[in-house]
């Protein structure tokens, strides 16, 4: 059974973090009515979703991605870059407790979940505003005990790493080739975004299918024409604060 575990979006959304794009006005009811059509889907695609509830203080608590990642060995818990955010990793921690060991990142390392894609045994860390190398270092001396290696990965023009490039499969990833350099995964085949789609690199792939938005038409074709089943969510309120498909829940295979 696939975990999936997400939290209600807090009443104080609109006060999210904001890094590489204009605020502006967010639908609270909007937001909260996409964020449970997103919740429903991952039930569909067979999760059994652990919905958490709201908090009430912490505006970007919705994307519980950033507080930690998933190995099939342990739950990393990291050290969010934004102040604000980094009291949001102990209401995740006895959740993830229950189903894995768990490793965690300490200062003066900080690192967001959005900024790590791990890929087989490699594990790539954006160089963001968000994560820094004090934290490769720790992933590094912590995550040897299981095989891993880590990478940094330069990157440009957007908050994550994990904006600019996701896993599609064992195989493939989807890539914006603008915000991050291909030659960072040469045994790859990349889906590259359409030009007029620059934030469409973010996808979920859950038991065969392929949770995408459906802002991004011209990208969505160039994955079905590879052959790959979309389960299409309409997430465009909460992009208004940088989120999207990957952010909104902590995947346990």
């Amino acid at each position: 059974m696939t975990v999936a575990i997400t939290r209600k979006i807090s009443p104080r959304f609109s006060e999210c973090e904001i890094t590489h794009i204009e605020r502006t006005p967010i639908d609270m009811n909007i937001a909260r009515q996409q964020h449970d059509t997103y919740v429903n889907l991952l039930t569909e695609l067979g999760c059994n979703v652990i919905e958490l509830p709201e908090e009430q203080n912490l505006p970007d608590s919705v994307f519980v991605e950033d507080v930690a990642f998933i190995l099939p060995e342990a739950a990393v818990i990291t050290r969010p870059g934004a102040d604000s955010r980094k009291p949001e990793t102990q209401s995740i921690i006895p959740h993830l407790a229950k189903h894995l060991p768990l490793v965690h990142i300490v200062e003066p390392a900080t690192v967001d979940g959005g900024d790590v894609l791990v890929l087989g045994k490699k594990i790539y860390v954006g160089m963001s505003t968000r994560s820094n190398q004090a934290a490769i270092d720790q992933l590094t001396k912590l995550l040897a005990q299981y095989g891993y290696t880590v990478q940094g990965v330069e990157m440009t023009d957007c908050l994550h790493l994990k904006t600019a490039v996701t896993k599609v499969d064992d195989n493939t990833l989807l890539i914006n080739p603008n915000w991050v350099d291909v030659k960072n995964f040469p045994e790859y085949d990349l889906i590259e975004v359409h030009a007029s789609e620059p934030f469409a690199a973010n996808c979920l792939p859950i038991n065969g299918k392929i949770i995408y938005p459906i802002t991004f038409p011209e990208t969505r074709k160039r994955l079905e024409e590879k052959g790959y089943s979309i389960a299409p969510v309409d997430l465009s309120e909460l992009a208004k604060a940088e989120g999207a498909v990957t952010c909104c829940s902590l995947i346990i295979n």
